[in-house]
Order: structure tokens, then C-alpha cells, then sequence
């Protein structure tokens, strides 16, 4: 059954699914949607049009489904969509999305937001992504499936972090990080392959060979960008890993840390 406990503050309207545990002093808007199985501990404040998926934990003070930083926003009808399995650590805050961005923020399956976390507005987490202390998102970023960003690391808004990417603390990423790399620095720059994380997911030895030739063709070379893209395009197209890097450096906007 859902414990709610007394002193919450839950609007009549709320969707409460069966389940659900809501600790003391909660404050739960009236268009939220929590999902079974969830657990929101004390002091936590959810409001919006907001979506919190299965068997999410969400620790005390943590803030989802506010308005958004932005001074552009006036007031829209706008969305947090968190997906199922997601653990939110404390004084978390998840930010509504804006109509410009597309007017929601989404967060996937099984990411782990550790304390302090901030996800701005039109963000979108993939699945299985870990966010350390402190970690700062600005707005209409997007960070793939297994990534990991390091604590007191910021992030710059619209900048792509790739799939299995780690960020390494303290960092300050002001341009794109491909998927399969690891990074560190104020402005961040790239140190090679993942090689640590990539193993730990099951890549196997072909697998982290074509890689490491991609990654030698862009960031080691003297070609040019759009040289090696099309070479490694014509030589490694045996690898979808390798041909993943590529595309996501050819389709940047911001341009990709070297």
C-alpha cells in the first residue's frame, strides 16, 4: 500500500500510484505523476508538469520539476519525464524544460544523481549515466547511455557527451566529448580511450583496436577532421563502434574537445 506520512503535502490531484512511500514534509504538486514503487524521502519538493518513473529513490531536499533558470521562460506549460530506477541523491535539482528546447527535461533508466547534481532546463540523461557531486549541466545538453561525469565538473550548454565517455572532476567541458573517450581539464581536452570503463562493459580486444585506430585518425593525425572522418569511414567499416565516433564528430555543432 502507499505510505504517505502526515505531515506531506500532497495536492488532490497528484497521481500517487500504489507503493509509492512519501517521507515527512514532502511537498508533491498537483500535476505530478509518481509511478509504483518510488520512495521520496523528507523535505523533498516536486512540482510541474513532472513524470517520476518505477522504483526511483529520491533522497532528502532534492528539488524536481521547478521553473527553469532561464530568463526566456515565461511561464509555459513545460515537463521533467524521469524514467524508472534512477537514484537522486540530496539537494538534486532537476529544472522543467522551456518551449524553445522542445519543453522537456528527461532523465533515462538506472542513472545514478549524486548529491548536488543540477540538470537544467531541456536536458536529456540517458540510461546508466552517473553524474558525481556537484556535477552542473547547463541547458539543452545531452549526455548518452553509460557516461560518467566527474564531481565540480560544468558543463556548458548544448555540448554532447557521447556514449561511455568519462569526465574527469573539476573539469569545465565547453565543447563536445565523443562517445568512448576520456576527458579532463579547465577548458577540458581529451586523454585517450575510456580504456578502464570500455573493458568493464564488455568490449572486447576488436572492439578497443578499431577504436584506437579512430581515434588515432581524428585526434593524432595531421588530417583534417572531414579527411579523417572519411577515412576512417573507408578503412573501419567493419566497426559500428568506429563508425559511431565518427558520425558523432561529423555532426557537431559546438565542435569536439582534442
Amino acid at each position: 500500500m502507499t505510505r504517505i506520512h502526515p505531515t506531506a503535502v500532497i495536492h488532490p490531484k497528484a497521481e500517487i500510484a500504489d507503493t509509492v512511500e512519501i517521507g515527512p514534509y514532502t511537498v508533491i504538486g498537483e500535476h505530478v505523476r509518481l509511478h509504483p514503487g518510488t520512495q521520496i524521502a523528507a523535505h523533498v519538493v516536486i512540482d510541474g508538469w513532472t513524470e517520476i518513473g518505477e522504483g526511483c529513490r529520491i533522497f532528502p531536499f532534492a528539488s524536481i520539476g521547478s521553473i527553469p533558470q532561464d530568463l526566456k521562460f515565461k511561464g509555459e506549460k513545460s515537463q521533467v519525464i524521469i524514467g524508472k530506477n534512477n537514484t537522486i541523491r540530496e539537494y538534486v535539482t532537476v529544472n522543467r524544460g522551456t518551449e524553445p528546447g522542445g519543453g522537456v527535461t528527461k532523465v533515462g533508466d538506472h542513472n545514478l544523481l549524486m548529491a548536488y547534481v543540477h540538470v537544467a532546463h531541456d536536458c536529456r540523461i540517458g540510461n546508466r549515466v552517473i553524474l558525481a557531486n556537484a556535477a552542473t549541466l547547463a541547458g539543452h545538453i545531452t549526455v548518452q547511455d553509460d557516461a560518467v561525469i566527474g564531481g565540480l565538473t560544468g558543463l556548458h550548454q548544448f555540448v554532447r557527451i557521447g556514449r561511455h565517455a568519462i569526465i574527469g572532476g573539476c573539469s569545465a567541458v565547453a565543447q563536445d566529448i565523443p562517445p568512448f573517450v576520456s576527458a579532463v581539464g579547465n577548458r577540458a581536452t581529451l586523454y585517450g580511450l575510456n580504456t578502464v570503463g570500455l573493458k568493464r562493459h564488455g568490449f572486447s580486444d576488436d572492439q578497443m583496436t578499431s577504436l584506437k585506430t579512430a581515434y588515432k585518425i581524428l585526434f593524432r593525425s595531421k588530417l583534417s577532421m572531414k579527411d579523417a572522418v572519411k577515412k576512417i569511414r573507408d578503412d573501419l567499416s567493419h566497426s559500428s563502434e568506429a563508425q559511431e565516433l565518427a558520425a558523432f564528430v561529423e555532426t557537431s555543432e559546438r565542435g569536439v574537445c582534442r
